[in-house]
């Protein structure tokens, strides 16, 4: 009876101080606001630049402008969510150079819940809001002939990416102990990844396609899944029926984000603060 009772206290834990982070960003409501229009209109910038494209050709990777914004609606909304949970776990670098990481390790709390917690920014959702809002408009816009697998597809894509963009932070923290101050490496395949995912995979050349679905899987999140969606094939090495396969993609990223990030912290010796 133990052990279930201490998890129920420690997910209490996690609710209480997340808790306590949002009540405190709340209280002072118009920097509030402001900050989540700021979101919100990050995630419009990015829709713009697929926009602009499109204005000016008809078809982008074989896609049509809104074919195009289907894409980048569900890997965008994936990437949100991921940002609005893990987006805290990039300060690993500034706690590792401030030698303020070993305040975290002494607590009777995994590392990962509390870097989580620590900070978290109720104000990122104004991207996420943005991009339900282009998913929507989109469907309405497009009538799809939805089945019941693709029905379920569709609702299950964001959360997989949310899944796979939030190994990539876990995994880009867990290399921060090997390369202290390495942010730059790091978020060359985090938001290059999310970059890349927001895109129709045909635009990428071959080698950098492989290399955003096989190694970083962030096609995986938006495109493949939309073919599917759709009905089209894919291109060559970037088959539609891969997007089936996106929870095995996710799998694969979080052990191998898992395991980098308990490597991390056991090599960690400390600042000697």
């Amino acid at each position: 009876m133990a052990e279930p009772y201490a998890r129920l206290s420690g997910r209490r834990t996690y609710l209480t101080l997340i808790g306590s982070r949002i009540r405190s960003q709340l209280t002072y409501r118009s920097s509030f606001f402001v900050n989540l229009v700021n979101s919100f209109f990050l995630g419009l910038l990015e829709f713009t630049e697929i926009y602009i494209l499109l204005h000016n050709a008809p078809t982008l990777g074989g896609l049509t402008f809104l074919q195009a914004a289907l894409v980048f609606g569900l890997a965008n909304l994936g990437f949100a969510l991921a940002d609005l949970v893990f987006g805290q776990v990039d300060s690993i670098p500034r706690y590792l150079r401030e030698g303020t990481l070993e305040a975290f390790l002494v607590r009777p709390l995994p590392l990962l819940a509390q870097m989580i917690t620590a900070d978290f920014q109720l104000r990122r959702a104004g991207r996420a809001v943005f991009a339900l809002l282009v998913l929507i408009i989109v469907l309405v816009r497009m009538d799809l002939d939805l089945t019941a697998a693709t029905t379920s597809l569709l609702l299950a894509t964001p959360v997989v990416g949310a899944a796979i963009y939030g190994a990539l932070f876990v995994l880009a923290g867990g290399i921060q102990f090997w390369i202290i101050d390495g942010t730059e490496f790091t978020n060359a395949f985090v938001y290059g990844g999310a970059y890349a995912g927001q895109l129709p995979g045909s635009v990428l050349m071959l080698p950098i396609r492989v290399l955003f679905t096989f190694v970083v899987p962030a096609t995986i999140t938006g495109y493949v899944p939309a073919l599917l969606i759709m009905g089209l094939p894919g291109p060559p090495w970037l088959p539609a029926w891969l997007g089936w396969f996106a929870p095995v993609f996710a799998v694969s990223i979080w052990t191998l984000a898992g395991l980098a990030w308990r490597l991390g912290i056991r090599k960690y010796t400390g600042a000697g603060g």
